[in-house]
């Protein structure tokens, strides 16, 4: 399919929106399982446990893939532009996960929203109550809204496909490097840099978003007075604007590792329920679709 013009990335935009809202992720054979092992691979022969090996590392992993992107974007620019997005964006598992979350949290078995929780969270979900289990899921549907849906976009929009290609697999990396252990302190740096730095900007739009969405003026007072409590520099914009904006309170006593620790608040209002992770699913949503208007209009606009 050959689409030119200003129009061609708002297109292709749009149809990787729809491919990831009818199909989702490939639920076999997804590329990033094969991408994951490379990099687990990679990390057992090179983490010599300094920033020098995990520069290398990562140069590996992302490199060659991100080479491939930009060598066949010229032959069908709009064919591979949408199916990279289509593989950087997960809004629908976000509501799916989210729903998984909520549904038996409603019906009052906790036991398997604890399971559920646990899967897209790294905190430890076994004994949090009904509100520790929503207050999980909002915090994780606001903070991957930005992960994996707008920053995705923002780096399509300056890089065509292999910008979302690079902020996904940027994101896999830090997933599993980027912590603050012995095995991964200095290997595991350059990871979360990179990852700190592709989601900066993205980050500062997904809390505009947020705020532009909701309880404006409380989402912008949120994000100026919360945000910089936070540990994560790009986390603590998203997470305080949005709990702002949909009115509610998040962060407070959790635990990691089996250690409690307790993080700064953010938001304002009242603790989550279950139904608020259809409203923190939905402020994710028409965000995206809010997006997808800016880029037509700039498209019109360059036209």
């Amino acid at each position: 399919m050959n689409v030119d013009g200003a129009f061609a990335l708002p297109l292709a935009a749009l149809l990787a929106v729809l491919l990831d809202r009818l199909l989702g992720e490939p639920r076999r054979f997804h590329p990033l399982v094969g991408f994951g092992r490379l990099a687990t691979w990679l990390e057992s022969r090179l983490n010599r446990r300094t920033a020098a090996a995990g520069l290398l590392a990562w140069l590996l992993a992302v490199g060659p893939w991100l080479a491939l992107a930009w060598w066949l974007r010229p032959f069908a620019p709009f064919a591979v532009d949408t199916a990279l997005l289509w593989f950087a964006l997960g809004a629908q598992s976000l509501r799916r996960h989210a729903e998984a979350i909520a549904q038996p949290l409603q019906a009052g078995r906790l036991a398997e929203a604890r399971r559920q929780a646990g899967m897209i969270v790294s905190r430890e979900t076994a004994a949090l109550d009904a509100a520790g289990v929503a207050r999980a899921g909002v915090e994780s549907v606001l903070e991957n809204g930005n992960d994996a849906v707008f920053a995705a976009l923002f780096w399509f929009a300056v890089l065509g496909g292999p910008g979302a290609l690079l902020l996904r697999l940027a994101n896999t990396l830090d997933a599993m490097w980027g912590y603050r252990n012995e095995r991964y302190q200095h290997f595991g740096r350059v990871a979360a840099r990179f990852d700190d730095l592709l989601n900066w900007l993205p980050a500062r739009l997904t809390a505009l978003t947020y705020a532009a969405l909701g309880k404006t003026r409380q989402a912008f007072h949120c994000w100026r007075t919360q945000a910089a409590t936070w540990d994560s520099p790009n986390a603590g914009p998203v997470m305080a604007s949005g709990a702002g904006s949909l009115g509610l309170q998040l962060g407070g006593a959790a635990i990691y590792q089996g250690a409690e620790e307790i993080r700064p608040l953010l938001g304002a209002g009242r603790p989550p329920e279950a139904a608020d992770l259809a409203r923190a699913v939905g402020l994710v949503r028409h965000g995206l679709w809010l997006w997808l208007a800016v880029f037509f209009l700039l498209g019109l606009r360059h036209a």
